[in-house]
């Protein structure tokens, strides 16, 4: 939905990028390509997508410094004009409605609200709408025209492009990959019809 981000994209530059947001980031995180405010609103939002149970949150496993230097680093100028506005478009509605002055001031009981409201599931008519609005959007960027986009269509593409890319780098994570799914690095017996609760317990493979 929205601009395509590529998140599912696992190309050589992408995992660098994820492996060493994994390694550098810490409790100081500074952002590359968000604001320091709207960093402190993505650090809060992927936990509340992602929060922490019995496996670790998505801000422990640095998925928002990921997501703040794939942004940075991969998409063209257009995609990252696209996610500032509607990211900007998704935290003046936090805002309003929590009448907080700032964005700094949000607070994850102030965003996640917001976030369900963007992420309500539409009716397939509503879908097609919301894609033929995007799509006039981007073919006025593409043309050079001015380019307008309804503020609750922003803030869905928005939270729909970033749980989908909190899921992935999450799921990419080396934590998860070894300690939470089936790891086998090195291939074993092929067993070409098995079944899954007696191969790995129930979990997925890894790789």
């Amino acid at each position: 939905m929205g601009m395509a981000m590529g998140w599912t994209l696992a190309t050589p530059t992408v995992m660098s990028i994820l492996q060493s947001c994994q390694q550098e980031a810490g409790p100081t995180w500074t952002p590359v390509f968000f604001s320091p405010a709207e960093g402190g609103v993505l650090l809060q939002l992927v936990d509340i997508i992602l929060p922490k149970t019995d496996t670790p949150s998505a801000s422990e496993l640095q998925v928002h410094a990921f997501i703040d230097s794939y942004m940075e680093a991969v998409p063209p100028r257009a995609e990252q004009d696209f996610m500032k506005m509607a990211m900007g478009a998704f935290i003046a509605k936090a805002q309003a409605d929590s009448g907080k002055e700032t964005a700094e001031d949000l607070t994850a009981e102030d965003l996640e609200p917001v976030l369900a409201e963007s992420l309500a599931k539409r009716s397939p008519e509503e879908e097609a709408v919301i894609m033929e609005a995007i799509g006039s959007y981007q073919e006025a960027v593409e043309s050079g025209e001015e380019a307008t986009l309804d503020e609750a269509i922003s803030r869905y593409s928005f939270a729909n492009n970033l749980r989908g890319a909190t899921i992935w780098a999450f799921k990419s994570s080396e934590y998860i990959g070894e300690e939470v799914l089936a790891y086998l690095p090195v291939p074993g017996e092929y067993i070409p019809c098995g079944d899954l609760n007696e191969l790995t317990g129930g979990k997925a493979w890894s790789i």
